[in-house]
């Protein structure tokens, strides 16, 4: 046993020589700790995870922010210069400061290299989660102060103005309130709003005008004088689930501030006297949905207008123009089968003329223009893409008179229609329209009559060129009803083209140039007229909006004095609601 013990004492030996060195250096008071004896003591303390101490542990050694001596000045011991052989304190075992307090980049934003696991915040049901900052290392914005997006992002002047403020949950910061879905933008900021009146949205205007117009009655030898316009509009549609109706209405009375002389040069006028005349254009459509595929459909309709001035189809020496009226019905259906599309329809119409009042007094009766018309239509279409659909379209009807023969002595009852086929289409949104072309004609039970006859062209196209202009052109063709001695009817084509710029949001200018032709077939008389019009809309609000029109009419006419010019000023403003 007594080498035992020999050889113990002599294992132990540097075992407590090791142990008193190291109490004799952590006692020293001159001596501080190095980073490498403080790692050896932690290593030593009876802690979890080994060398490393909990982010939460209250034995963490943390500095405290600006308690250096080479940081903060001490109020108690002023600065004073130093001599030149007094050595700077010695910052051996001190943390270093850079400004920023040591681990706190590992808060929520910075990179931690221990991987260590964060408290994440927690949030109410349906509270907005706060959004990532904008790129590593950029502190996320407690909403104290702007972030670096917010500080970039140009705002327009009125987004500092002084506002009223609203209540939070109109604002939407309410905790723990929904995020208020942010509604779309207004795409005509200055665009009527309407009301609600039961189940219909009802929008009206009305536009007052002034102005002067160089030729009124367009006649060869221009005779101006002023002249002022009131035009109210009314618009109402249903918002219901299943079926549908519109109504919409549009009028307007020209009035004159004089009277055109009796008779011209010795001779008789060939305008009225008296100038003012009349409007009127509206419609009322239903739509019945039978099922999900069938539709019944109606529509009635009224134009209450007078013959153009320096037409042929007005009389000489009138005091007033005749208002002639057309009120028509047409009761139809649409069937569709997948994309295959079937519409046909019955449609009737009666055209009266009021009686023409003459400058001596007496009256001269319209009723050999007057007349009944029956017809029907029909439309078959097929959807081939989701943008373009092409169709087929023919239509036939039947006109009697009431009288047998007009005032020339002609038998005006005919039997006519039209055939014609095109495609409606959008292009990438930015062109939308319909395009089609065919063949009209139109035979009289006078044999003298001959047949008016010849190709037309429709179409209605719409270009958004840019957010700020859209171009438009349209097109139609029609046969229509005439006096002229000799002339079968009248074969009208027009032809329209016009841009739209918005300047501003709240100025608009338009441009719009119109060509047609009048071919008096049986007669020998072709006319062509032009029409150049520029409009200027300011909208100073919803509600109010002022504009300004200068338009240039041109007939030009193969018959010697039919010719005519005449430039139009008009000034107004618009209520809309």
């Amino acid at each position: 046993m007594g080498w035992r013990s020999a050889r113990a004492r002599k294992t132990r030996a540097p075992i407590l020589r090791a142990s008193l060195a190291c109490l004799l250096l952590a006692s020293a008071g001159t001596v501080p700790l190095t980073p490498a004896s403080a790692q050896t003591m932690d290593v030593l303390s009876p802690v979890r995870d080994g060398f490393l101490a909990p982010q939460d542990s209250p034995l963490r050694r943390t500095p405290a922010v600006g308690s250096p001596a080479d940081a903060m000045p001490d109020p108690n011991n002023p600065p004073r210069s130093r001599s030149a052989d007094r050595k700077a304190p010695s910052r051996i075992g001190r943390l270093p400061t850079y400004g920023l307090p040591a681990a706190s980049g590992a808060a929520a934003t910075g990179y931690d290299s221990l991987n260590r696991t964060r408290k994440k915040p927690k949030y109410y049901p349906a509270q907005a989660r706060p959004k990532p900052p904008p790129g590593s290392g950029t502190p996320a914005s407690d909403g104290s102060q702007p972030d670096l997006a917010s500080q970039l992002r140009l705002s327009r002047p009125s987004a500092g103005v002084n506002k009223q403020p609203i209540a939070p949950a109109m604002a939407g910061t309410v905790i723990g309130q929904p995020a208020r879905k942010r509604l779309n933008g207004d795409d005509d900021p200055f665009g009527a709003i309407g009301d609600y009146v039961g189940p219909f949205m009802v929008k009206s205007a009305v536009e007052i005008s002034a102005g002067y117009d160089s030729n009124p009655g367009r006649l060869a030898n221009e005779r101006g004088l002023p002249y002022w316009v009131v035009a109210p509009e009314f618009l109402a549609v249903s918002d219901w689930e299943r079926h549908a109706l519109v109504a919409d209405l549009r009028g307007s009375f020209t009035g004159y501030g004089g009277t055109s002389p009796a008779s011209i040069d010795g001779g008789v006028n060939a305008a009225a006297t008296k100038l003012d005349r009349p409007d009127f254009t509206g419609h009322v459509d239903g739509r019945l949905d039978v099922t999900r595929d069938t539709d019944i459909t109606a529509q009635l309709r009224l134009r209450a207008a007078t013959d153009n001035p320096g037409s042929p189809n007005i009389q000489a020496g009138l005091s007033e123009y005749p208002v002639y009226t057309t009120l028509g019905s047409t009761i139809g259906f649409d069937q569709r089968f997948n994309r295959l599309q079937v519409s046909a329809g019955a449609t009737v119409d009666r055209t009266s003329y009021q009686q023409s009042k003459l400058t001596d007094g007496l009256t001269s009766s319209n009723d050999d223009r007057n007349f009944n018309q029956y017809g029907g239509v029909g439309r078959i279409s097929y959807e081939v893409l989701p943008w373009l659909k092409p169709f087929a379209e023919i239509q036939g009807d039947s006109r009697v008179h009431d009288l047998r023969l007009d005032r020339a002595g002609f038998q005006r009852d005919s039997s006519g229609g039209y055939a014609k086929a095109g495609t409606s289409f959008e292009l990438t949104r930015l062109m939308t329209g319909e395009v089609s072309i065919g063949y009209a004609a139109r035979n009289y039970v006078d044999p003298r009559l001959n047949r008016l006859e010849g190709f037309l062209t429709t179409a209605s196209l719409v270009w958004a060129a840019t957010p700020l202009t859209t171009a438009k052109f349209f097109s139609d063709t029609q046969l229509a009803e005439t006096t002229v001695a000799g002339a079968s009817g009248v074969l009208v084509r027009t032809y329209t083209v016009e841009v739209d710029h918005d300047f501003r949001r709240w100025l608009t200018g338009i441009g719009k140039f119109t060509v047609g032709t009048l071919d008096y077939q049986g007669s020998g008389r072709s006319d062509k007229t032009y029409s150049l019009e520029g409009d200027v809309i300011y909208k100073m609000t919803r509600s109010l909006w002022l504009k300004g029109t200068l338009r240039r009419d041109v007939l030009d006419s193969n018959v010697v004095g039919a010719s005519s010019a005449a430039t139009v000023l008009l000034l107004g403003v618009r209520l809309q609601n």
